[in-house]
């Protein structure tokens, strides 16, 4: 009997100190919902995955040895147009010294030449023009000294300089007529002849340019013909003459397949030619050699051929024809872009489009989607809740007014509006780094009105209770009763929607970039990464550079709702313990 006595005693002990065994553990609120999400493994996944990517953006950013704009490049050999062949049929023009010819005097010779007339004018100017054969012709300008007419084949002279006809003159005229000639000379003094209807003019000729279809090309790069060389070799290459002289140098002809080679002191001086060979590249020089090589080649048919230079480099030229022209191009050493490299112990995940290194660019692109996202995320909870707040506790025409401004921004077409205002920054050339947060700025002004109405009807049910009763009995402002008691309440399902916001929201900085309307070049993220998929082409044949962005995209949205569902869970009430 004491023994049982004693067990009693023990049961029914009134001590005031709590043993192992009679502790009941409770948790706050906080340690709760951290519980139940940790427990969570979906959540659990999605937590390292947000972890993952973070360190990779933003650690993995400062650890790599390449920056985000560093373009590499590569020398490879390429086939480069290196000059033009072609057989030349457009009239060139050489100017006098100090003489002026311009364009539209030039369009009015081809006139004047295609009817067969031995004048023209351009802009109140009048020309002479002295056929000397078909591919070369005089321009000449000079002083009208008489007019001619002819009657019943009696000549009249009308003098318009008193002196300047003498009877030499007429004499020296009257031959060149009848030989057909535009020109004369007489008394030491240049005279052209030209016809302007029924009437002849006699003028004193001075000649101010040439227009030919021979080319000129010098020896070497200093080789500058005169004025007066050049009307002087052409009229001897049209009289086939062996030599001439001007301005006290002899010079000695050689003609042959090429043309007219011009000999100065028993050297090659400059070449006249009908056909034009002219460098791609300014600044490069083309020998006679050269241009001879190619004439040879061209006249045998051959699709290649090989020229020494002067300093003794072999160098082999392809011949490509298109019509009546011929373009020389030959393989050059050339520094380019390394675009597209294949994956390497260099680029772990090759380079993309523009040479740069595409890890590189896939941590810094993962910085600007994941800032966007939390940026507008931000934006979006800050103006939902002011919003959302302030309709749920006002009721009444504020509620009204501020639910039918909802139901405006869920009736605007969010995408096409993306896309024009993407347009309208482009025509606007805003600055890329600029561009990042006007694109943050746009899609929160345009996405709260799903975070207000959710606050808004959390607030409708939660300002009718016991404490928000108290609270206005007390005389706490109207502000601290909003956002001190009744938004931390909304807080929980404020989270949620917030985690799961931001994967939408990296998604649609993704569409926009993608569509060149996001985020601009140089800056990089993982939307306008997978632009360069735009090219079927490189979707095929280069997967290396849009699979690992769209595998980045997918895993941190799918991390975030993965956080999302699991905070949805853990704040659930009915959640079991």
């Amino acid at each position: 009997m004491s023994e049982e006595k004693n067990l009693d005693t023990k049961q029914g002990s009134t001590s005031t100190s709590l043993d192992d065994e009679q502790r009941v553990k409770v948790l706050s609120p906080g340690m709760m919902v951290a519980k139940r999400f940790f427990r969570n493994r979906l959540a659990m996944v999605g937590l390292v995955i947000i972890v993952c990517m973070f360190l990779f953006s933003f650690v993995g950013g400062m650890i790599t040895p390449y920056s985000e704009e560093q373009v590499f490049r590569t020398t490879e050999t390429a086939i480069k147009d290196y000059a033009g062949v072609a057989e030349n049929t457009d009239w060139q023009y050489s100017i006098a010294e100090g003489k002026d010819f311009p364009a539209a005097a030039q369009a009015q010779m081809i006139l004047a030449i295609n009817k067969g007339e031995t004048s023209f004018s351009a802009k109140d100017v009048s020309y002479g023009l002295l056929k000397k054969s078909d591919d070369l012709y005089y321009i000449v300008q000079g002083e009208q000294i008489a007019t001619v007419t002819s009657v019943r084949g009696r000549v009249n002279y009308n003098e318009v300089a008193a002196g300047t006809l003498t009877d030499s003159v007429k004499a020296a005229y009257e031959a060149a007529v009848t030989e057909n000639a535009t020109e004369f000379d007489a008394d030491g003094v240049h005279y052209s002849i030209t016809q302007e209807g029924r009437v002849t003019s006699i003028s004193v000729a001075e000649n101010i340019a040439i227009a030919s279809k021979y080319v000129f090309s010098g020896a070497t790069k200093d080789v500058e013909a005169s004025f007066a060389f050049k009307c002087a070799a052409l009229e001897a290459v049209e009289a086939k003459e062996t030599s001439m002289e001007v301005e006290g140098t002899t010079y000695t002809i050689e003609e042959n397949d090429e043309g007219a080679l011009f000999y100065k002191d028993g050297e090659e001086y400059i070449l006249v030619s009908t056909y034009n060979i002219s460098a791609v590249n300014d600044g490069v020089f083309l020998t006679l050699d050269f241009r001879r090589a190619a004439l040879e080649a061209i006249d045998e048919g051959a699709e290649k051929f090989t020229f020494t230079d002067e300093n003794g480099e072999e160098t082999e030229y392809v011949l490509k024809r298109k019509n009546e022209q011929y373009t020389v191009r030959n393989y050059v050493e050339t520094q380019v872009n390394d675009n597209y490299a294949k994956p390497s112990k260099a680029h772990p995940f090759g380079t993309d489009g523009h040479g740069m290194d595409l890890l590189t660019r896939l941590m810094f692109g993962g910085r600007i989607s994941l800032l966007v996202g939390f940026v507008t995320v931000i934006l979006e909870v800050f103006i939902g809740v002011i919003m959302g707040g302030v309709a749920g506790y006002f009721g009444g025409w504020v509620d009204t007014l501020i639910m039918r401004l909802v139901d405006i921004f869920y009736c605007i077409p969010a995408m096409p509006l993306y896309i024009i205002l993407g347009a309208i920054m482009d025509f606007w050339k805003i600055d890329p780094q600029l561009r990042i947060f006007v694109l943050c700025a746009m899609l929160g002004l345009l996405g709260w009105a799903g975070v207000a109405r959710m606050v808004r009807g959390q607030i409708l049910s939660l300002r009718e209770q016991e404490f928000m009763t108290a609270a206005e009995a007390l005389g706490i402002s109207t502000h601290r009763r909003i956002f001190v008691h009744l938004i931390p309440n909304v807080v929980p399902q404020l989270i949620v929607i917030a985690t799961m916001g931001l994967g939408d929201t990296i998604l649609t900085e993704a569409t926009l970039s993608f569509l060149g309307l996001g985020v601009k070049f140089p800056f990089a993220s993982w939307g306008n990464i997978i632009n360069a998929v735009n090219d079927s082409y490189v979707m095929t044949n280069f997967w290396f550079v849009w699979i690992p962005a769209g595998m980045l995209i997918l895993l941190t949205v799918l991390g975030f709702n993965f956080i999302g569902d699991g905070l949805r869970d853990a704040f659930d009430p009915k959640m079991k313990r």
